[in-house]
């Protein structure tokens, strides 16, 4: 749920990648790896918030990713960005791409099936492309992936029964989670355009921002939820494995895909993401699906593999 894919996480900022030394697994494993943790991340949200209120979630998993990331900056000997300028940024990245986004897709999970969760997240590529033909001048559609757009927008009234009225559809919820979906794609525009060419490193630049994050959460936890009268084992370690696994391993194991593979096969994780949540949501949760549900999830990621479609630059 985040960086180069759609789902769950934190963007990987421009700036020198980490040094991933050696690498003790194939690319291909942790590839699946990274596709079955953020798969299951919108069932793990689902069972949290059956505990706990979404704040309250949202602030869990951040706690517990930034924690991750700082360990792994205290092994490798990092330290977090300098100046006040970056912190800014940071603060913006983190509202963007972690506070707001993880907020709202928990609360959306309090009336709409994981499974719709995760077929919403795969929106954000055609989020991505319709905002980055405004706000990013250098990059210029093809009739490709204006159709990949139009194809996936499609997918998306296919999944939402459009021809039926959207009936049995909770709209609140499913608003809430497109939203989510829009959110990670205004982070990565605002992250390119302010963060791009730091001289930070990635970990250092993405610990300062899920630091910031939950910090804000921190903030604005205690103004709408109150403290549980009883903490529920199970959706509590649901949120340990959100944060831990979700979060901060997640980016650890992007860090080092983009860097053995490129961020073009690295974003791929994000066409996996919405069937292994489909999957944990079916055979786990006892969600059911319609048959509009795949068929508009197929068209959706079919339309959202077209809009990376980049045009063949001259020799």
């Amino acid at each position: 749920m985040s960086s180069v894919t759609a789902t769950t996480t934190t963007p990987v900022p421009s700036g020198p990648a980490p040094e991933t030394g050696r690498q003790r697994l194939d690319w291909r494993l942790r590839f699946g790896a990274l596709s079955l943790i953020w798969g299951f991340s919108f069932l793990l949200i689902k069972v949290g918030t059956q505990g706990y209120a979404p704040f309250q979630v949202t602030l869990g998993r951040l706690a517990f990713g930034t924690a991750v990331l700082a360990v792994a900056m205290a092994v490798r000997r990092e330290r977090l960005p300098r100046g006040a300028r970056t912190w800014g940024h940071l603060a913006v990245a983190g509202l963007l791409l972690n506070a707001l986004p993880f907020s709202l897709f928990a609360f959306a999970e309090l009336t709409i099936p994981s499974t719709l969760a995760g077929i919403c997240n795969a929106t954000s590529p055609l989020w991505g492309m319709a905002l980055s033909l405004v706000a990013l001048s250098e990059d210029r559609p093809t009739r490709v992936r204006v159709a990949g757009l139009g194809l996936g927008f499609l997918g998306v009234l296919t999944v939402l029964g459009a021809w039926q009225g959207f009936q049995g559809l909770d709209a609140r919820g499913t608003a809430l989670a497109l939203l989510a979906s829009l959110s990670y794609p205004v982070g990565w525009i605002y992250v390119r355009r302010t963060l791009a060419g730091s001289s930070h490193s990635n970990l250092s630049l993405t610990g300062g921002q899920l630091l910031l994050a939950t910090v804000q959460l921190a903030i604005v936890t205690p103004l709408f939820t109150t403290v549980p009268s009883g903490f529920a084992v199970g959706p509590l370690l649901a949120i340990a494995a959100l944060g831990t696994l979700g979060t901060g391993l997640a980016v650890l194991i992007q860090y080092g895909l983009v860097a053995e593979v490129g961020p073009t096969t690295g974003q791929m994780v994000t066409y996996f993401v919405p069937v292994i949540a489909a999957a944990a949501g079916i055979v786990l949760l006892g969600e059911t699906l319609t048959w509009s549900t795949p068929v508009g999830a197929a068209i959706v990621l079919a339309g959202a593999a077209l809009t990376q479609v980049r045009p063949k630059r001259p020799a």
